[in-house]
């Protein structure tokens, strides 16, 4: 809707990336995974810097290649961007990591499957080769929401891997962006007895999917995510009480492992060793994220790690706009 028809278009090709890491996972997910790869107009990709996009919950890497209504997608964003001379030109992979919980927090699951080794073992790997873009000193990750905390995790640990981060929006402070939740998680699960199994029977065969309930199986993929249990349905145990909603101590302490804002400082070294470190996140944000980016903000100034934070007048919802403030960033902190 908003580009010029005169602005030079990249090309955007689709690989396939068959998984040994993601083979046998608990969900049943496919282990042949689609990446989409941009590489800029007048460019084959050789040489340059390689940006890999974690999309938010429910979201697909696919999703932001797609066409988009009243708006620009990924790869239209970045001609424009690049078309401008505000961006430098850059390779963007954008791979597909939905799961059958909905979405993916990027890190390795008993329960979702390995999804930090795809990325950093199998993924890059499959780009780099056929592109020939990358490589050690010039990779970056980038995400909204729980891509977001992908992108922070990612940065934290496998500075091996990636020299430069930025993270929009991210989910941090799990206290507060997570816990409020499990009221109507609980709540949603009655309706199915209490039972996982019988929630995702339900949700895997209704005609519509509601929203409130999409929010509960959100509850549920954290919870694969961060303190899984194989021998429970679709690996999930909840870090409260069915009955009573009461936090289970040895529960959270294994998501509380999982927290940006708690294993900050324990990864003090690796955030140190980064390029370029982006954190942003809209002041108005209705999943509580801006304080925990804010405690972010505070702990790296408190730790000395150079990094650029930013907040911005809006929520959560619709701020692909922040990709023109974050990946430019990305690309000049790669090029040094």
């Amino acid at each position: 809707m908003h580009r010029s028809p005169d602005t030079p278009r990249g090309t955007v090709q689709r690989l396939t990336v068959v998984s040994e890491v993601l083979k046998g996972n608990l969900l049943g997910d496919r282990p042949a995974r689609a990446v989409d790869v941009y590489v800029p107009h007048g460019h084959d990709g050789r040489g340059l810097p390689l940006l890999v996009d974690v999309v938010g919950y429910t979201g697909s890497g696919l999703s932001h290649t797609n066409w988009k209504n009243f708006g620009e997608n990924v790869p239209e964003r970045l001609d424009r961007l690049i078309a401008a001379g505000t961006l430098p030109p850059v390779v963007v992979a954008f791979p597909d990591c939905f799961t059958r919980l909905g979405g993916n927090q990027y890190i390795n699951s008993a329960a979702m499957g390995r999804w930090m080794d795809f990325l950093c073992a199998e993924m890059l790997p499959a780009v780099e080769t056929a592109v020939g873009c990358g490589g050690p000193g010039r990779r970056g990750i980038f995400g909204k929401s729980s891509g977001g905390y992908g992108a922070m995790i990612h940065a934290m640990k496998r500075p091996d891997v990636w020299s430069a981060a930025a993270c929009h929006s991210g989910d941090m402070a799990f206290d507060l962006c997570y816990l409020p939740d499990m009221p109507a998680t609980l709540r949603a699960l009655a309706k199915h007895g209490g039972s996982v199994e019988r929630f995702m029977q339900a949700l895997e065969t209704a005609d519509k999917v509601d929203g409130k309930d999409t929010h509960a199986l959100m509850i549920l993929a954290m919870a694969a995510s961060y303190d899984p249990d194989p021998s429970q349905p679709f690996g999930v145990r909840l870090p409260v009480t069915l009955d009573t909603c009461e936090l289970i101590a040895d529960r959270w302490v294994n998501w509380l492992a999982w927290d940006p804002v708690v294993i900050a400082e324990a990864h003090a070294d690796a955030l140190r060793s980064l390029k370029g470190l982006f954190i942003d996140c809209g002041d108005r944000d209705q999943y509580n994220l801006v304080y925990g980016a804010r405690r972010m903000h505070r702990i790296l100034d408190g730790l000395g790690i150079a990094h650029r934070y930013e907040e911005f007048g809006d929520d959560h919802s619709g701020v692909d706009y922040r990709m023109d403030r974050s990946l430019p960033f990305l690309a000049e902190a790669l090029s040094r």
